[in-house]
Order: structure tokens, then sequence, then C-alpha cells
């Protein structure tokens, strides 16, 4: 049975101090656990009372002699983990949910609820159950972020987006000198020297300057 939200108030909240007397109705055999698990306590809208929202809602019928260890074996069997167990007190709303972790707490859970059965109609004769994963099972699951992140490997580069090219200047060749001869009409052969690139020489004759 699926349960959007469920109220803190309705049949289980009755004056704290009531002290009703025992009756035949306390001796019943067997006990139901309205059992809550994958959803959150929120405020409810215009109000802000507490609601149990989302998740899922199962009814439990066990023997009242049952003991806390069996009784938490059917309960993660109802939902499928492991689970803690927490119990709204039938003079508490859901801001004040007590931790069931013995024979001892779910023995004065059911004494409790006894105690004030004779005001309750039998259809509301139900233990509301909060079922959530223990914390140390929570402490030990790593966060989503990190999961996905060691789930998915890193790219072997990262690309730069946005990334300009630099031109650089063209480096211009040093200037080198090489010998040059040149013919004259008398039949000597001055030496000439060149400088410069290739595309531009410049010629030096008697330390002057030709091109």
């Amino acid at each position: 049975m699926v349960g959007p939200s469920l109220d803190a108030g309705g049949c289980n909240l009755v004056p704290k101090s009531y002290r009703p007397p025992r009756s035949s109705s306390s001796t019943t055999s067997t006990i139901k656990f309205f059992c809550s698990y994958g959803g959150k306590i929120l405020p409810r809208y215009p109000d802000a009372k507490l609601r149990y929202h989302g998740g899922e809602t199962r009814v439990l019928a066990v023997s009242r002699s049952i003991s806390f260890s069996e009784l938490l074996v059917k309960m993660e069997e109802l939902c499928g983990m492991t689970m803690s167990l927490r119990c709204q007190l039938p003079t508490e709303d859901l801001d004040a949910l007590v931790s069931i972790t013995s024979d001892e707490d779910l023995a004065n859970l059911i004494e409790e609820y006894d105690r004030v059965s004779p005001l309750l109609p039998p259809q509301c004769l139900k233990i509301k159950a909060f079922l959530s994963p223990p914390k140390s099972a929570r402490k030990n699951s790593p966060p989503s972020s990190l999961a996905s992140s060691s789930r998915s490997p890193s790219p072997p580069y990262s690309t730069n987006v946005g990334f300009t090219p630099r031109f650089l200047k063209p480096v211009m060749p040093k200037s080198v000198g090489f010998p040059l001869c040149m013919g004259n009409p008398a039949g000597k052969m001055p030496q000439h020297y060149g400088y410069g690139s290739p595309g531009h020489v410049y010629l030096v004759h008697n330390g002057k300057h030709r091109q």
C-alpha cells in the first residue's frame, strides 16, 4: 500500500495526562505496525503541521509476544533493506519519534498504546513506525557526486575553449658575408663582399656600400 502522506494527528493522539484503566481490548494477541519508509517528514502547507510525505506505507501484523530482533527482521523483509526503527507515541507528534532498539523499548511502546487503547476505535489500533537506513550505512555511502566521478574516467587530455593562437613575427635570417667576383675593363679582379639576406644584398668595395 503506497501512502503519499500521513498526518501527525488523527486517531493516535490523545491527551498526555489521560490514565485510563486497563480493558479487555488491551489483551488482543495481535498488534499492527503502520510501517512507512522511503519518504520524509515535512511540514504541511498552509498550517505547517508535520506529515510523512512520499515513500511507501504498509501494515505489518505481528504477535504481541514478538521480540525486537524478530520484529526488525520482518520489517527489513518488508522493505528489502537494513533499517532502523522509530515509532510515534500516541501522545506525541512526528517531531518526537522514539527509537526502538531493544526488547525493553518495544515493551514500553506497546504499553503506551495499551494505556490509551480504550479511547481509540479498533481501526486505529496501529503503531506508526518509521523505517530509515541506519546512520552507519548513510555515513559509509559516498556522495552521489563522488560516486559518479569515480565511475566516469577522466579524458586523457583537456581542450581549451576559446583559445586564440598567437601569430609570431617572422624571423629574418641573419646577415651573412660571402665573396663576390666582379670583372672590370682593366682585367683586375677586385674583391667585393655582399651582406644581407639572399633577397637584398649590399656590396662593400673600398669601404663604400653598393646595392
